[in-house]
């Protein structure tokens, strides 16, 4: 196809401005399917991941196609949330422009300035769309202002100043070049053709062919994916291609060539400069290689990617209940799945570690989905506390800092201060919302982030919005540690019972029901003291011959609380593990032998 007639386009925003649901508008709108499709009926059709739909997040960037008027409209959906910011930065090298998406009531948010100074800083084209103007609290001429300052802070030339604003309600399906909208989205493709310019091809064809892979894909029928633009010359089906690595250049051949159209691929016989292809028939390809042809084939300048914050431990399971739960138990099988999930999601790092592998990534959420979606695979394992991951810089030991947002009711202003006072968070603005909520930024460590989430969700009574985005590196002052009362731990191995469980409940906090199997060593629960506590989760009624009225009543269990993945992450402490099974979460200590422990622990304490 002529590359005048392409357009290249991605759509960023912060999480939960719009973008799946603009996509979902243009992608119906421009007659993808037939009125009789299933897909007309439905929502967030880009988001396929079981988790996408449940965290209501895009976790994976996604790329599709449209046709609208004679013109080929490649679409790259990505993620909102700083912790996939790999997936934005390997696709938006596939983009020539931007639709940056903003709620025209909370206005650009963290995220929005994270994803608009990567594309910014890549010479996009951005196209702003002021989304969800029917909100009772929408505030559009401010929300406007506000957007105006960001592009005066983070352009890097003054072209990028000069950008076209449109009103939508993604949702409805309509958008206008003002505040009355039209029926439907057609001054949206109309931006997309008129403003977005044709695809950057270098045009010297005679030097060869070259696409830098942005993505991974495969499927069990033709193996491995390799997804990016094409930006000189034209590649064919068959063609003996080079795949230019870091360091080594190794021969391959193109066995068949995609484009996209719609949710599905379209296979062709050549594509040319300027298109988003898949090809197949390369399955050494990772993301940031070259494919080139010519005589002397030439690379592409590599993604740059910013560097992990977190890392976690991840090992196959050594509880006594190991493999009763699980299909993929041992180190081999847990190491050959996270060398598979190295070659899609390029922002993790993984190095041996003991039994396991230490595995960093860009966030707590960004590997509490790597260990969900294992899990919902049929592994078995079990993780540590997520820790920081330092850097050297000058000499000097540094650690990673964010700049939090936190926007929170009136009534729970003390409550958030309070605990971000604790994390040593350092207040730079504070601000009240349209709607009155009191929005809040700090500057805080990533260390003290971890846990933090949770703690506010419980203290605001689940009403907190909170986010962050990555700002450098700063010397370590004092390692943060996190507060805690002890755990309620079990003191033998067996079976649960309504009657101990009773007794123990005095206690603290049970995370567990009567009739479910433990053992020594596994958290059974939150003490109400500061240290841990052992105690028989297993003990039977003693059956007597003598009735009495309290012996006879009914044992009423206040109901347990049931901890998430996240929650059980940001739960452990340094000595403590968590059992990760595609049935059941445990938490317990890494040594399970109580005298042992207590040894251990007075050692570390001389120590």
């Amino acid at each position: 196809m002529d590359k005048a007639k392409i357009r290249n386009v991605a759509i960023i925003a912060h999480v939960d401005h719009g973008k799946t649901t603009l996509v979902d508008g243009l992608l119906k709108q421009s007659h993808t399917f037939r009125e009789n499709q299933a897909e007309m009926s439905q929502t967030l059709i880009m988001d396929s991941m079981d988790q996408e739909h449940e965290r209501g997040i895009t976790i994976t960037a996604k790329q599709t196609a449209v046709f609208y008027d004679g013109y080929k409209i490649n679409i790259i959906d990505t993620p909102g949330h700083a912790d996939f910011s790999g997936e934005v930065e390997r696709t938006l090298n596939m983009a020539d422009g931007v639709l940056l998406i903003v709620d025209a009531q909370e206005g650009p948010m963290p995220q929005t300035k994270f994803v608009l100074q990567k594309a910014l800083s890549l010479k996009l084209k951005p196209v702003v769309i002021i989304n969800k103007i029917d909100k009772p609290a929408a505030r559009i001429e401010e929300v406007k202002d506000e957007i105006s300052d960001l592009f005066l802070e983070l352009a890097t030339d003054e072209s990028q100043l000069n950008y076209p604003i449109y009103y939508a309600v993604a949702r409805e399906g309509r958008a206008g070049t003002s505040t009355a909208l039209d029926d439907d989205l057609h001054v949206i493709f109309d931006s997309i053709i008129n403003d977005i310019p044709a695809p950057r091809i270098d045009e010297n064809e005679g030097k060869g062919a070259q696409l830098l892979v942005a993505a991974l894909a495969a499927d069990n029928y033709l193996g491995k994916y390799a997804i990016g633009k094409i930006v000189r010359g034209k590649l064919k089906k068959g063609e003996n291609i080079r795949l230019l690595q870091k360091e080594s250049s190794l021969p391959a051949k193109i066995d068949r060539i995609f484009t996209y159209r719609g949710l599905g691929k379209e296979e062709v016989p050549e594509a040319a400069a300027g298109d988003i292809i898949a090809i197949t028939g390369v399955e050494k390809a990772n993301i940031g290689d070259t494919i080139a042809t010519g005589e002397k084939p030439e690379a592409l300048p590599t993604i740059e990617l910013e560097p992990p914050t977190l890392s976690i431990y991840i090992g196959p399971n050594t509880s006594p209940l190991k493999g009763k739960e699980g299909e993929f138990t041992t180190s081999r099988q847990i190491a050959e799945r996270l060398e598979r999930e190295l070659e899609t999601n390029i922002a993790l790092k993984i190095v041996p570690d003991g039994l396991g592998y230490k595995v960093s990534g860009r966030g707590e959420l960004h590997l509490s989905v790597l260990i969900e979606t294992m899990r919902r695979e049929g592994y078995e394992l079990e993780a540590g506390r997520p820790e920081v991951v330092y850097k050297t810089i000058d000499g000097i030991k540094s650690e990673p800092v964010e700049s939090l947002t936190v926007e929170v009711e009136s009534e729970y202003v003390g409550a958030v201060s309070q605990e971000l006072g604790i994390r040593k968070a350092e207040l730079k603005s504070t601000e009240i919302t349209s709607v009155g909520t009191n929005r809040f930024t700090y500057e805080i460590t990533t260390a003290a982030l971890i846990g933090l989430r949770n703690n506010l969700l419980t203290a605001t009574k689940g009403t907190v919005l909170m986010s962050s985005i990555p700002k450098g590196y700063k010397p370590v002052e004092s390692k943060y540690k996190p507060e805690r009362n002890g755990a309620l731990i079990s003191f033998e191995s067996g079976v649960s019972t309504a009657y101990a469980l009773d007794a123990a409940q005095a206690r603290g906090t049970l995370f567990i029901p009567p009739q479910v199997p433990v053992y020594q060593g596994m958290i059974v629960g939150l003490s109400n003291k500061k240290e841990d506590i052992d105690i028989n989760i297993c003990r039977e009624k003693q059956l007597t011959n003598m009735r009495t009225h309290a012996s006879d009543g009914a044992i009423q269990l206040t109901p347990y609380t049931q901890l998430s993945l996240e929650q059980c992450l940001d739960f452990l402490l340094d000595d403590e593990l968590l059992e990760v099974t595609p049935k059941s979460l445990r938490l317990r200590k890494r040594q399970l032998d109580p005298i042992k422990r207590k040894r251990e622990n007075r050692e570390h304490i001389h120590d």
